[in-house]
């Protein structure tokens, strides 16, 4: 009984860059402390510290909660997986795709209920030349992309900075030659993006397939080969739904493990970041991390 009624400690980091972060510190710690949960408080100024932070405090608390968007999220994921500690999380960023894949409420106090509710999934990662992820890590358009969406469009535009971002990408992206094999399959593409995906949603609500799910131990495919690049205007509603592929131009594939080769090394984006290069070995790491989510529809009729 007294360990049931212990406080639980949460380590709190908080990215003081993301859009929200500068204002929102003090107000997801008050959401998090009137949830009656003690916290221990850290600033971090980049990956390195975040994850060095986590792995450092690892044993002093009972979760780490992370305020911040999907970048933060994915730069806390070594760590994350070292200190086995379940994760909260607060939605601070612009896109917040992780936490609207796991039905995570953006309200602050909504958010800090679902961490005290203690309702936890077990959740997948994607993993690119040994680097985690948890919506998409992809080739060729969302590259320029992520070049073309700084800091300051997001602040100032929010989600409809990825669109602005996709505007301009397009005008300087040309299609590129690759080979993507997986299993006994091999296939020789001309392409303007290939992304491999782990959660559902990414890019700020775009469905990376429609019956992707972040626990189906599973990674999921698409290839744009396109040829005339107005097309891509006709799919747009395609890719809010994740129903793409049934668009001819469009290849998609599922797996575990995967590679991407291409004719000269090329960046990967990994969550919005760009974190290795080609050739790219993917894979999934099945029940990596465990997170605080509201239960799904089915385990609420099973309730």
């Amino acid at each position: 009984m007294a360990e049931a009624s212990r406080t639980r400690r949460a380590l709190l980091l908080v990215n003081q860059e993301s859009r929200q972060g500068q204002d929102a510190t003090g107000a997801a710690a008050a959401a998090l402390r009137r949830a009656g949960i003690e916290l221990l408080q850290e600033q971090c100024s980049s990956a390195d510290e975040l994850n060095g932070t986590i792995r450092r405090l690892a044993s002093t608390v009972d979760m780490v909660v992370l305020g911040g968007g999907d970048g933060t999220m994915n730069s806390a994921a070594p760590a994350l997986l070292d200190a086995g500690l379940p994760l909260g999380i607060l939605p601070l960023g612009t896109a917040n795709d992780l936490a609207r894949t796991l039905g995570i409420p953006l309200d602050l106090d909504e958010a800090a209920q679902v961490i005290l509710d203690g309702h936890v999934r077990h959740i997948d990662l994607g993993e690119v030349n040994g680097q985690p992820f948890f919506n998409v890590a992809s080739v060729g358009l969302s590259v320029q992309v992520a070049r073309e969406l700084s800091g300051d469009m997001k602040k100032r535009w929010g989600r409809l900075g990825y669109a602005l971002a996709t505007c301009r990408a397009l005008w300087r992206m040309r299609p590129f030659s690759a080979e993507i094999h997986y299993g006994d399959v091999s296939h020789k593409v001309r392409t303007l993006q290939i992304a491999i995906g782990n959660g559902r949603y990414y890019g700020g609500g775009m469905a990376v397939e429609d019956g992707a799910e972040i626990d189906d131990g599973l990674l999921n495919l698409y290839s744009l080969e396109f040829e005339s690049l107005w097309k891509l205007a006709l799919i747009y509603p395609a890719f809010r739904s994740g129903r793409h592929g049934m668009w001819r131009e469009v290849r998609t594939a599922t797996f575990k493990e995967a590679e991407v080769t291409t004719r000269r090394s090329r960046r990967v984006n990994a969550d919005g970041d760009l974190t290795t290069r080609t050739p790219a070995h993917f894979r999934v790491l099945e029940r990596a991390i465990v997170v605080f989510a509201p239960p799904r529809s089915s385990e609420r009729l099973e309730a």
